[in-house]
């Protein structure tokens, strides 16, 4: 165990030595939300003191309010090695061409005032429509430029992680929920870690504060008056409830009494203990609380077996978060800080808008672009009445590019999002889907084919034929077609 009175670090690459707790700066949205700013040198007072206590690395995004500029502010002071300042960008769906992706970018060297971004991480609100895979692509061209030093994502699933990773892009991290609490990062985005050089960035490991001795056989409080806790209430409602939150926290103060050491320090040590974990993200309130010296303990003992255990046992009263990891902000249940997300994603754009049929009364079609469907003069998806039909669907971006060339499971993925995309430009969704026909050219692609198939249908359970065919036209793996009934 570390002897010294710093966190240990990590190589994350050869540019980025980070500290293996990070520190959040989600807070400040939630200190400037009734209008009051931050002072930004204030602000970076503030942060040098983590700092100089070896907390450099600091985690933020273009919508926690002023938080890139105080970052920004302590970059301009610092020398050589200065901190690193991780941040993340959102941008609502729709056209990713080169110029919205670098004004992206741009915008995030301004506000921290520096010429490259040390981490750039992407989140994307619907990966129904699939602009997000142009977004990295371009990102990955202003990595080469010297733009960003490394790319990472947030919130996305290991499906489609497997897509970006297939398809060439170079991620270095993917930041997702985990805590004793949301334990879906230990499954399979865990198994693709494994596989892949991407590692972890873990938050939410305090469950907004929950994991502490403060709430150790209280009563479920009834009025939560931050964001923060907010979010999290939500966690613990769905797993399973207080009772079943306090089989967990009790678990956790015997062993942080057994080592003499915080409730929050077990909690960020079982995460920090999984090997495609590279840090964890502390969440700190500027100018009101400092944890520095408690998260120094971190690295002064380890979770031994009989704790492990003690943990697991707990773990067996309480239910899994739903999903996938990010799925909470995709579809319900939503789990974040103001609940259900319907109408904020209902308000993004579609990535196809339906037209009326000339030929047929109260029909409808869907065209995504393709050339081929001028050239051979056929629609993505057509209505009929309450009837659906959705055309043979490969996994195709822009004009003629294949997608994860070499993997079929990640096309299989893609390829599904295409068509519950043309859906929903017919007020349809995977639930109206009651049949699937799947053309493969390798049997080896089954289970891979199959997997991605049932990760959407697995409850729906359509209708389904898979076939081994002789080849399909393009190179393609995989192609895929679909029927519906609103």
């Amino acid at each position: 165990m570390n002897s010294l009175n710093r966190p240990d670090r990590l190589a994350l690459s050869e540019k980025l030595n980070i500290s293996r707790v990070l520190t959040g700066l989600w807070q400040v949205a939630d200190i400037e939300k009734d209008g009051a700013t931050i002072n930004p040198d204030t602000g970076a007072d503030w942060l040098a003191n983590y700092a100089a206590k070896g907390f450099d690395t600091f985690d933020m995004a273009d919508h926690y309010g002023s938080a890139e500029i105080i970052a920004g502010t302590l970059l301009a002071r610092a020398g050589d090695p200065r901190p690193l300042a991780f941040t993340k960008w959102c941008p609502a769906p729709g056209p990713m061409t080169p110029d919205v992706v670098r004004a992206g970018v741009e915008d995030r060297l301004r506000r921290l005032n520096v010429d490259q971004v040390d981490l750039l991480q992407f989140h994307w609100w619907s990966f129904l429509h699939p602009t997000w895979l142009d977004a990295l692509h371009e990102l990955t061209r202003l990595r080469a430029e010297g733009l960003i030093a490394e790319i990472g994502v947030t919130n996305f699933d290991a499906a489609h992680l497997q897509i970006a990773l297939s398809d060439g892009i170079p991620l270095l991290t993917n930041q997702v929920s985990f805590s004793l609490v949301d334990r879906r990062a230990t499954t399979q985005l865990a198994n693709l870690c494994k596989q892949s050089n991407v590692k972890l960035l873990a938050y939410g490991t305090l469950c907004g504060g929950f994991l502490s001795e403060r709430w150790l056989g209280q009563p479920e409080p009834q009025d939560i008056p931050d964001w923060s806790k907010m979010k999290y209430k939500r966690f613990i409602d769905v797993t399973g409830g207080w009772g079943g939150f306090q089989g967990i926290l009790s678990a956790a103060h015997d062993i942080a009494q057994k080592h003499k050491i915080s409730v929050a320090n077990v909690a960020t040590r079982w995460v920090l203990e999984h090997d495609h974990v590279a840090g964890v993200i502390v969440g700190a309130r500027l100018g009101e609380r400092v944890h520095a010296d408690d998260n120094l303990r971190l690295f002064s003992f380890g979770l031994d077996n009989d704790d492990k255990a003690a943990l697991n046992a707990a773990f067996n009263n309480t239910a899994d978060v739903p999903g996938d990891c990010g799925d909470e902000y995709r579809q319900p249940p939503f789990l974040t800080a103001s609940g259900d997300l319907s109408d904020h994603l209902d308000t993004m754009p579609l990535a196809h808008e339906a037209s009326a049929t000339a030929h047929r009364d109260n029909g409808r079609q869907v065209l995504s672009g393709s050339k081929w469907e001028g050239i051979a003069g056929y629609a993505r998806a057509q209505q009929i009445g309450d009837r659906i039909l959705v055309s043979g669907t490969t996994a195709t971006a822009g004009p003629d590019r294949i997608v994860a060339e070499q993997n079929a499971g990640a096309q299989t993925t893609f390829i599904i999002d295409k068509i519950l995309a043309a859906l929903a430009a017919l007020d349809a969704s995977a639930k109206d889907v009651v049949r699937t026909r799947i053309y493969i050219v390798d049997e080896a692609d089954v289970e891979a084919v199959s997997k991605a198939h049932g990760r959407i249908f697995g409850d729906i359970k359509p209708a389904n034929t898979l076939v081994v065919v002789a080849g399909l036209i393009g190179g393609y793996r995989v192609e895929i077609e679909a029927e519906a009934i609103r």
